[in-house]
């Protein structure tokens, strides 16, 4: 993209004082003519710039003129350099690779070798995310609607939609836009959808409403869990919610409590704890959480005899 190569030739002039036409050329893999019309618009954009030619000739800012030739501090270029390692991560093409090694070409003296930051966003199925990433990235871009199948607790529908933001958040990614269906604005999660296509060019709204990401919109909360906990579960409780989610009793146990906005969600997060959690309240969960543990030792007490009824026919 053209304002992409048009900062970093504005970076490579601020750490060096003078470079050549063909060098710009060379590391941004233009055309010489492609640059000379990139300095013309520096120039056009109040930036002062001096080319000589000949032996020691090149481009350079002109003496004199004010500015800081170290716009970005050299930690604030492991943060950028950071923030773009982490999109690459999860991309497809190697489009953040390449702005990467343009960044360090033009800050090799504020760039060290050493990583303090690493960042990966990419998931389990990174073979199929990254496609649908890259995809809803050139939607956008386009202006295009997308349409894909969507797989949802209430059923699967087929969905088309104005796309406008890629979120990461809650450790999954997600595509915010209007949904042509509902006739208002959605989230959709990238891993529940499928078929990601094209659709038709479309105006983008005057009015884009930002994504209200906190915890309380997305998950409301609809009641109150108390449970208590054996003591070599606090790694679990601190890892997922956090040192202040729970009191230690004086026998040692873990009292935990806290608003859920979900049955299911709560009934799969305490039955990954096993024996080792007792619900207190409420009630509707106790009953739920018992219903599944006789159901399963109904159904394993069935295999087994069933297991145990076909070896002795041998």
């Amino acid at each position: 993209m053209k304002i992409d190569r048009l900062i970093g030739i504005l970076s490579v002039l601020l750490q060096e004082e003078k470079v050549t036409a063909p060098e710009l050329a060379e590391r941004f893999e233009v055309s010489r003519r492609t640059i000379n019309r990139d300095i013309e618009d520096l120039c056009m954009a109040g930036i002062p710039l001096v080319t000589s030619q000949g032996a020691g000739g090149g481009i350079r800012i002109m003496d004199g003129y004010k500015i800081d030739r170290t716009i970005f501090s050299s930690k604030d270029l492991q943060m950028i350099l950071a923030g773009l390692r982490s999109l690459d991560s999860i991309s497809g093409s190697h489009y953040y690779g390449q702005l990467m090694e343009k960044i360090k070409a033009g800050s090799s003296q504020l760039v060290s070798g050493s990583e303090s930051i690493l960042i990966d966003l990419s998931l389990w199925d990174k073979d199929s995310l990254s496609p649908k990433i890259e995809l809803i990235q050139d939607a956008i871009e386009l202006g295009k609607t997308i349409r894909f199948q969507y797989f949802a607790p209430d059923g699967d529908s087929e969905r088309e939609i104005e796309p406008y933001y890629l979120v990461f958040k809650w450790s999954s990614w997600y595509v915010y836009g209007y949904c042509l269906l509902r006739e208002d604005f959605r989230m959709f999660k990238l891993n529940r959808l499928t078929n990601l296509t094209h659709a038709v060019p479309y105006e983008k709204r005057r009015e884009i409403p930002m994504p209200d990401l906190s915890n309380e919109k997305v998950f409301p909360p609809r009641s109150k869990v108390k449970a208590q906990f054996d003591p070599s579960m606090k790694w679990h409780l601190m890892e997922e919610y956090g040192i202040d989610s729970f009191s230690e009793m004086p026998d040692g146990t873990l009292l935990f409590e806290r608003d859920y906005s979900d049955d299911e969600k709560l009934l799969s997060w305490l039955l990954s704890c096993g024996d080792q959690v007792t619900v207190i309240e409420p009630e509707a969960i106790r009953k739920k959480l018992f219903c599944i543990a006789s159901k399963l030792s109904e159904k394993y007490n069935k295999e087994g005899n069933e297991s145990v009824s076909n070896r002795s026919k041998l």
